[in-house]
């Protein structure tokens, strides 16, 4: 990837964490896409994050999914985000079309949602066959739900063990973990486990207020949330965080600009945001909006959080809570 001299300091406007690091960005030279190290992985990585969930399965066929990531791929997105539980394996299939034939200098993520270390060590080495690679950049424990759903993950026989095993056996560089149901049991996991990454739901709407007008009264719930529970926590052990949800499945669309949701979620500190593009032309504003990206200012942030989060986050999280990744 060619880096011009072009950098710039990105603040990081995230109110309730103690000292905000500053993330720095370099600019690809070749496609002008904005760029930022994934924590301690080294990494670098595009800002905008090609999601190959249920948006990419939106298209009818295979070569209108491949083209479509193509497209993104050619106009500077590297890093590429895709699970075997989203359309069990079909995805991971469709992405394996792009990576035969371009798959260095991406970044490749896959996730795996099977608890048992048998049960995920056979899908593992199914998705490197689908994905046309003898190696990932990173596999997540995919969408942690609750406690229970922790203690089976890091049980002797659980997916953790094998996840450290594949990365010993440079089958994946990195492992981490990703929740858009409860920012406390993801706060749990990474407390407990060091691992290198973690995705998790952050988007303006499920922000929690830090407070409101005069005499409102605001709950336990609307302060909750991944932005103030988990992300701190991923902060402090300088794991790569990547933001996803940012449209809250279209749950916000229409509630506020594409460019105030994405430019909201790239000021905190994250490394990427994944988006998914169920249209070409998705494609091309998403990644004008990132390229044209300028950190949004820390009043902006809360007027908008608050505006958003009084209004629908308490909907949105009943929603999370039971929404399957698939």
């Amino acid at each position: 990837m060619g880096i011009s001299r072009r950098r710039f300091l990105e603040t990081a406007a995230l109110s309730g964490i103690a000292a905000q690091p500053l993330l720095a960005a370099e600019v690809d030279s070749k496609s002008g896409m904005p760029t930022r190290i994934l924590g301690k992985t080294g990494a670098r990585v595009s800002i905008l994050a090609f999601g190959c969930g249920s948006r990419f399965l939106s298209y009818k066929d295979d070569d209108k999914a491949v083209e479509a990531l193509n497209k993104a791929l050619d106009m500077g997105i590297t890093y590429v985000d895709t699970a075997y539980g989203y359309g069990n394996g079909k995805s991971e299939t469709r992405v394996g079309k792009v990576m035969a034939t371009r798959r260095k200098g991406l970044f490749l993520a896959t996730k795996i949602n099977a608890r048992n270390g048998d049960e995920a060590q056979r899908i593992l080495e199914g998705s490197m066959k689908r994905l046309q690679t003898d190696h990932v950049d990173l596999i997540h424990i995919h969408s942690l739900t609750d406690e229970a759903d922790l203690a089976a993950a890091e049980a002797k026989d659980g997916v953790l063990n094998v996840l450290h095993k594949l990365r010993d056996q440079k089958v994946t560089r990195f492992i981490g973990v990703t929740s858009h149901t409860d920012p406390a049991v993801l706060k749990l996991a990474l407390e407990r486990h060091d691992f290198d990454c973690t995705q998790m739901a952050l988007n303006a709407a499920r922000a929690g207020m830090r407070n409101g007008t005069p005499n409102m009264v605001i709950n336990d719930a609307l302060t909750t949330s991944f932005e103030s529970v988990a992300l701190p926590v991923a902060i402090r052990k300088k794991m790569g965080v990547i933001a996803m949800k940012i449209f809250a499945q279209e749950g916000l669309s229409g509630k506020a600009t594409a460019e105030k949701l994405i430019s909201y979620s790239l000021s905190l500190p994250v490394a990427v945001c994944v988006l998914g593009m169920p249209q070409l032309d998705f494609i091309d504003q998403n990644i004008a909006i990132a390229k044209a990206y300028r950190p949004m200012p820390k009043g902006e942030m809360k007027e908008l959080s608050d505006r958003l989060s009084l209004a629908h986050k308490a909907q949105l999280d009943r929603y999370f809570c039971n929404h399957i990744d698939a």
